[in-house]
């Protein structure tokens, strides 16, 4: 999709359809109208009284121009209370006027830059972090996974063009760089939830680690670089819960190691870390029928770390980062890990598996180990891993733990920005206990209660004590699968956690 800006007034604007932001406050709701009323005469308030529109959020309605300006189209789009404007609702109301004007095959939407004055004293860098918040919520809308549908529209019909205007040319100069920004953060997101959603039969451990090295291939020439790891490197590493996972499937696993900028030793080493388990079955601990196909979104967090991967790589963000991601299927057979079983980890320590469900902690607790081998400033996790955060949470927050509060507080101020919001649950030394084995180091369940804190506990225990690093758990279990389309995100696949950390490694300094 092309993403421009443009120095223009909105009758000189030329577009198939153009938006305009209107508040709900009164003062300010008549200063908009009078404004369009220089080029629509009273029809402008024919219209308004008809549609009943306020300006309440996310309210939209279409107008044809008739020639009184050069685009055929004006949709006025609604922020709400002024009181309440935020960069997330400017990303709600793109959204809904991008999704209108695709319904009515629009193939070029231009969005005027608001002013709403001292109004909007609380959203910073502007107009840039506007430009950013409109562009993103309309591009991320349109998304929809239908690369297997035989009978879908034509791609004339989608949207080719999202652009911004003003008046101003000096709001508009700096908005060119921002636009690359927000179109590699887009794509970024776009290519987490093409993973997420693709079928288990499409996307395994062998395609998921083609998929990243596809990605690498792409931008070698700036320094990003994939290795992958197969099954008999992964057996002589010693990665004892990655290979106890996938003891069940006929397909064998990888680990993927992701790097961009490498060679930068004065840089800062940061540590992603994504669970791939391409299908979840539950194992001998088998899970319902009901719901099982969603399970092939459980490398949802694998899926984040590629595309964040990938854009930080494109941003050329001045850090080391390492992406690491282990992958499996989790599926019952003759050959499949029983609950009683003891696993011996990277690094040593053992497990106990209570449930063959609970294999998530099992493969990230190797490859939280392995990742002080990097030296890092800060490691941060990304797993589907708990039901138990999606009763807590629902589908609108992200659980977070970790053993750094300065570090979770950068996690939620990125989160805060990006309304990918994250939510700090505690892990207090008196939920340990109840991963104790009789027979092992740790147990992989904690039973009944705490089940998002007690996974969480199991992973803190595998960061090696002579060598701690600061670290987050980031439970994205129900901000990943999505089972209703939000404003800018459809069902299915979310791709949560790219801009999310992209924006965190952005402020890194």
């Amino acid at each position: 999709m092309k993403l421009s800006s443009h120095q223009s007034t909105i009758r000189q604007m030329k577009a198939d359809s153009v938006a305009v932001f209107i508040p709900e406050d009164k003062k300010l709701f008549k200063q908009e109208i009078d404004n369009l009323r220089k080029s629509f005469g009273k029809k402008i308030d024919s219209v308004v009284e008809l549609e009943n529109f306020k300006g309440k959020k996310d309210e939209i309605i279409s107008i044809l121009t008739e020639g009184k300006l050069n685009s055929p189209r004006l949709y006025l789009a609604g922020v709400g209370e002024i009181k309440n404007l935020s960069l997330e609702q400017y990303r709600r109301s793109a959204a809904s006027a991008a999704k209108h004007a695709q319904k009515l095959k629009v193939k070029h939407l231009a969005f005027s830059l608001p002013h709403f004055g001292d109004s909007q004293k609380d959203l910073t860098a502007i107009p840039s972090e506007l430009a950013h918040a409109i562009i993103e919520g309309a591009y991320l809308s349109l998304y929809k996974f239908d690369k297997y549908q035989t009978q879908k529209k034509n791609d004339k019909t989608k949207i080719a063009e999202l652009s911004l205007f003003d008046s101003d040319e000096a709001n508009i100069r700096p908005l060119k760089r921002k636009l690359t920004e927000v179109r590699i953060v887009c794509e970024a997101t776009k290519l987490a939830r093409d993973l997420s959603n693709a079928p288990s039969n499409e996307i395994y451990p062998e395609t998921l680690a083609q998929a990243a090295k596809q990605s690498a291939f792409r931008l070698r020439r700036i320094g990003y670089k994939a290795t992958v790891w197969d099954k008999k490197k992964i057996e002589k590493e010693g990665f004892g819960g990655l290979l106890a996972v996938n003891s069940g499937s006929a397909k064998e696993p990888r680990f993927i190691i992701l790097e961009h900028n490498k060679s930068g030793e004065e840089l800062d080493t940061i540590v992603l870390i994504g669970k791939g388990i391409t299908f979840d079955s539950g194992g001998i601990s088998i899970k319902p029928s009901s719901g099982m196909a969603e399970m092939k979104m459980d490398m949802s967090g694998a899926a984040a770390v590629i595309g964040t991967m990938e854009a930080a790589a494109r941003l050329k963000l001045p850090i080391h980062l390492v992406g690491l991601i282990p992958a499996t299927e989790n599926l019952p057979s003759g050959s499949a890990m029983k609950p009683g079983d003891i696993i011996k980890h990277y690094g040593g320590i053992t497990s106990e598996v209570d449930n063959t469900d609970a294999e998530g902690r099992l493969i990230l607790a190797d490859v939280l180990a392995y990742a002080a081998n990097y030296k890092p400033k800060a490691v941060i996790d990304l797993a589907t891993l708990t039901g138990a955060c999606v009763v807590a949470l629902g589908q609108h927050a992200t659980g977070m733990f970790g053993n750094d509060e300065q570090l979770m507080t950068k996690l939620k101020a990125a989160g805060e920005k990006t309304f990918e919001r994250v939510w700090q649950l505690p892990l207090y030394d008196e939920y340990e206990k109840q991963i104790k084995s009789d027979i092992a180091d740790v147990k992989n369940v904690g039973g009944k209660w705490a089940g998002a804190i007690t996974a969480a506990w199991f992973l803190k225990k595998f960061i090696p004590k002579d060598n701690e690093y600061k670290w987050v758990h980031l439970d994205i279990a129900g901000t990943a699968m999505l089972d209703e389309n939000l404003p800018y995100t459809p069902k299915g696949g979310s791709g949560v956690g790219v801009r999310l950390l992209v924006e965190f490694l952005k402020n890194w300094k």
